[in-house]
């Protein structure tokens, strides 16, 4: 999952959504993290959801028909892909408008400044710059997007390429979406309810 599809998993719980967006950021143990408790505990759940997902066997199935050289490189395209699903069909999904989601998004941003790293900063730098979250409805965007992390990766790949193969792919990862992302809401719920995720009061 992406960012947007992270954050609307961590509901409107700030502790949640702001360890959705640093879960990309932190690597390796969080147990003595000066982080506050609740966004550790959101960054836990970043984790849980980035594993569930990843062993979905509709995902392993939409991970096959990627020919090489994308197949190597699918599941940073289903993720952008699935953002981009989510965004389109927003209102199936959240009472609030995508353009509300997003400013709500940048104001909790804004109250814990002080946690973040640079590259999130950096990233929203960006996020600003493209209108993004919003902007996942659209489908050049997306691509925009796999080109930019096909630069920033370290290694020859095919990310600006996406386009040849989107119109083959896309059917399958749209269908594939209608049935994950119930999934993975009810695997989210799943994992708040055991008593070793639930906030400490």
């Amino acid at each position: 999952m992406n960012f947007l599809a992270h954050l609307l998993l961590a509901s409107d719980d700030e502790g949640l959504r702001l360890g959705a967006m640093l879960g990309d950021f932190i690597r390796g143990n969080i147990k003595n993290s000066p982080l506050p408790e609740p966004t550790r505990r959101g960054v836990r759940l970043h984790r849980h959801i980035d594993q569930h997902i990843d062993a979905l066997p509709e995902v392993q199935s939409l991970r096959e028909q990627f020919e090489s050289p994308f197949r190597r490189y699918s599941g940073i395209i289903i993720d952008l892909a699935f953002d981009h699903e989510l965004a389109k069909s927003w209102s199936d999904y959240s009472d609030q408008t995508l353009d509300q989601f997003d400013k709500g998004v940048r104001t909790m941003l804004k109250n814990n400044d002080e946690v973040l790293p640079e590259k999130l900063r950096g990233f929203m730098r960006y996020a600003d710059k493209r209108g993004l979250f919003a902007a996942y409805r659209e489908e050049d965007e997306v691509l925009y997007s796999l080109k930019g992390l096909g630069r920033r990766l370290s290694r020859p790949n095919p990310l600006d390429r996406v386009r040849e193969i989107w119109a083959d792919v896309k059917p399958a990862i749209s269908q594939g979406f209608i049935v994950v992302f119930p999934k993975m809401q009810e695997s989210v719920s799943a994992w708040l309810q055991k008593p070793e995720n639930q906030a400490i009061p």
